[in-house]
This record gives structure tokens, sequence and C-alpha cells, in this order.
């Protein structure tokens, strides 16, 4: 790709070693052409990502991220969906610079391009995407324009556009930036150059019992045998009810579907963003799922006598695959709702305990199962091949979710003796530990406040309350629920 001339960001530049000065910031072709204003911007390839320079090789009075500014991304959350539209921010602040300028690109771990990024319209237009390469891989870069250098307000800049994520899961990936704060003195001394990076996970699937679809947890409890109070949406003869609390509105929902020996295997199976109440019949080896787009249900054989549900989206297409575990061989059995297929697993041995959740980031749920009483974890991920190890003692209560909001699912557990919890990190396999609630409550975490990270929750059956722990809203206490309720998230924690 033929490198861009374009206009200096400085007020005037006289000689041409000037010219050359401004070369990386300014977009200035190694080769004398003709400034072109409306092409004004850096050369591609100068975010510091790898394989990349950081304009320090030009701008070379300070290292880099060495003064007084920043240069910041935000808008973007812990985790994306596949094909999701995000909008992204970046901001270059220093308090004595008089003119701003940046470059972004973004990143697989492999150092490919991922997703698309798009502009919004405007007259004059303060940002362009522009083709770079690093060695033969081609990249795409969103930079400021000669207009899109003056600043939103005194000491600092901000640009707005759009990142859409790959419609295919390719794992992690990171956003890389830089940020221009100069002092339009006529060369390149005297600026600062900052360097900045993001990185976040495809979503771990829906966020766990958020049946109105506002990526909260929502509280929800499973009432066997409860009598015909709720609304009868279910097969004829359904004598369980199911009650959620929506976090969106505080609105309250009860619906009939189901018998008091059916298993709950609520997860989002359309792929709508929202949880399915969904239910497991042992006797019969069906799955009935009711579909939150309309009430409708729909039923479908799949499993044996014996064996243990445990849906999860293994094959990364945003929707929940019906799957089984067969305690007595060992062997995991799932439908892909992506092409409805059958995959066979064996994993695990006899008296194993399913746990489902995507521990290595990928976007996809991984078969694990936890083995009872020797306290051990065996994940068989998709990405990274077996771990084994040994956590808990007899007695605790596993939670698997995404603790620290890396991506990756945690291993924890509650110990019900003492109401602690304990969660090993994903990152590198450290624990922590803390206090919360007391003897007799049920352990039942999730999203409640929507930040990407699991919180630490409890059921208490004798004041029927939940006590919630929220990330980043702190402490709640929910009136929720009746004596012989299950709260539904318990139910994907190992018994």
């Amino acid at each position: 790709m033929e490198h861009r001339s374009v206009q200096v960001l400085k007020s005037t530049v006289v000689l041409i070693f000037g010219v050359f000065a401004f070369a990386i910031w300014f977009g200035i072709a190694p080769e004398v052409k003709r400034v072109r204003a409306s092409a004004s911007g850096p050369s591609p390839s100068f975010t510091g990502a790898p394989g990349e320079s950081d304009c320090t090789a030009c701008h070379t009075d300070f290292v880099v991220n060495s003064g007084t500014g920043s240069i910041e991304i935000t808008g973007v959350a812990a985790d994306f969906d596949p094909g999701e539209a995000i909008p992204v921010t970046v901001t270059v602040s220093q308090n004595d610079a008089v003119i701003f300028g940046f470059q972004l690109t973004v990143l697989d771990e492999n150092g490919l391009e991922a997703g698309a990024l798009s502009l919004p319209k405007q007259n004059p237009a303060e940002m362009q995407i522009v083709e770079g390469f690093v060695n033969t891989d081609t990249r795409h870069y969103v930079e400021h324009t000669s207009q899109g250098t003056q600043p939103t307000q005194f000491g600092t800049k901000s640009w707005t556009f759009t990142w859409t994520a790959p419609l295919n899961n390719t794992g992690p990936v990171t956003f890389y930036a830089a940020g221009n704060a100069a002092n339009s003195d006529g060369d390149s001394t005297g600026d600062f150059i900052y360097t900045t990076s993001f990185s976040f996970s495809p979503s771990t699937g829906s966020t766990v019992f958020d049946f109105d679809g506002d990526s909260k947890t929502d509280v929800s409890v499973f009432r066997p045998n409860a009598g015909s109070l709720a609304e009868s949406v279910g097969p004829e003869g359904s004598s369980s009810q199911w009650w959620y609390l929506r976090s969106s509105d505080q609105g309250t929902r009860g619906l009939q579907f189901g018998d008091s020996d059916d298993i709950p295997v609520a997860s989002d199976f359309t792929g709508d963003g929202k949880a399915d109440i969904a239910f497991w019949r042992p006797s019969t080896g069906e799955w009935f799922i009711l579909r939150s787009e309309d009430d409708s249900f729909f039923a479908f054989p799949f499993g044996a006598s014996g064996d243990v549900p445990a849906p999860g989206d293994f094959d990364g297409d945003g929707k929940a695959d019906p799957a089984v575990y067969r305690p007595s061989s060992g062997t995991w059995f799932i439908v892909r709702s992506s092409d409805g297929g059958l995959t066979v697993v064996p994993f695990g041995v006899a008296a194993d305990q399913p746990i489902v959740a995507d521990y290595d980031g990928d976007g996809m749920d991984d078969v694990g199962v936890y083995r009872s009483p020797d306290n051990q974890f065996w994940l068989l991920r998709s990405s990274e091949g077996v771990k084994a190890f040994q956590f808990g003692a007899p007695g605790d209560r596993t939670t698997v979710g995404d603790w620290t909001g890396d991506g990756k699912a945690d291993v924890a557990f509650f110990r019900p003796s003492t109401s602690e919890w304990y969660v090993i990190r994903s990152e590198d396999d450290s624990f922590f530990a803390f206090p919360w609630g007391a003897n007799g409550d049920v352990p039942s975490p999730g999203d409640f406040d929507g930040d990407g990270r699991f919180d630490p929750a409890v059921w208490r059956p004798s004041d029927r309350t939940w006590y919630i722990f929220g990330s980043t809203n702190g402490f709640q206490a929910v009136l929720f629920g009746a004596n012989g309720d299950v709260p539904l998230p318990s139910s994907v924690s190992v018994q």
C-alpha cells in the first residue's frame, strides 16, 4: 500500500527535516509528495502492538509514557459476544498539550487483526481507517485526521468509533493504542507519546439465569409441587413453578412448567441473550425448553436413566447445547446447536460430577468434572488441553464462574461449616478467600451487577432472603422465595 502524504499537525513546517521528523505522527511519506490535508494522520503500524514501533523513533525527546498525561481506552466491557458492535472511545490527555493525535488497532492472540473498525458520519471527518502491514500480515488502524486534533476540552481530546467483534470465536483480543500530546511548535521536539492496551475475551456464554437479557443474573427460584398460583405454560399436568425477579425493572414473574422430580437446566438455548426456562426429566430422558421469546415450548429426548444433564455452549455459537454426562461410562454426549451433530467425549470416571464452563476464555464451554472425595478438578479445555488440580475439602460446595473478570471461569467453592468462599484464579492458580453467609445458607452466586464478574450470594431459607455482595454495587438483601424453594443459581453448583 502506498504511503499517504498528509498535512502536519504542527502549525508550520518549513524545513525538509521537519517534514521527515513528522513522518510518523503527521503522516509525511518517506519520499517527498504533495501534502494532502484530507489525508493527514500517522503512518500505519505505530501503536506499540507486537511487531510495531511506539513512535518515539521520531519523537525522541522523551521516553514513552514518561509525561504527565495519558491515553485511555473506554467503552469496552469484560467480554464480548460474536458480531457485537461496541462503541469505543480513545482519550489522550495532557494539561499543557496544544493538539492531539492517536492510532489504534485490534489483534487476536496470534497477532492477526480481529473484528472490524467503522467510523461515525462526521463533517468534517475527525478519523480515518488506514491499512498497514507487519511482516506479511495486513492490519487496519483507526486514527485522527487533520480535522481531529483540536482538544475536546482543555488538555484532552477524545475520539469515538465502533469495533465489531468477529462472528467466529477467535479467543481473547487486545486493543493497542498510541497517543501524541503535541506542543504545536513546528517540529517533533517537546511532544509526549503514550501507549496503552486493553484485552478482553469472548463472552463465556449468556449470563447465568439472566431472564430479561440485561447481562445481570436475576434472583430466581424453582418451586416443586407449588400448585396452580403461577401462569401455566408447560406440558399438561405441570405442578412446579419458576419465579424470577427481573433486575431490569424489578418486575416479578411466575410460570408453571415441569414437575417436582424434574431437574432445572435453564440456559439460553435459543440464542436471544435471555435464559430459557428448561428442565430435564430423568424418568424419560426428555428435555423441555420454554422459549423466552414467546413462551412456547418444545421437547425432545436426549439422555438415559442415570445421566446427569450438563448443558453449555460447547460450539461457541451463542446457544446452549443439550448435553449429558454418563457416570457409568465416564462419557459426555453433546448435541451441537450449530449443526445438530453429536459430540461424544470420554472424560471422567464413575461418581464424577460435571462442571461446565469456559475455562480457557475462547468463547466455548469446556467439559469438566469434580471428583469427590479426593477434591480433584479435571478440566478438558478446548484450546489448552487437560488441567487437573486438588482444591477444597469434603463437604465444600463447588461454584464455577468468572470471579476475576478475565473471561475465563474460575473454580471456587463455599464451605458451609465456616461460611467461607475460596476462589482459585485462572490467571495464575493463586487463590483468595473471604467470609460471606451463615450456617444453613445455600450458595447461589452469579453476576448480579453485570460487570462480568461473579458476585458471592447466598439464599437463606430461614428468612427467605438473598444476601448478595456485588463487586460494583455492594451489599443487597432481597426477600424472595418460599419454604421449600430451590434457588436457581445453586442448581449449577456441585451438591
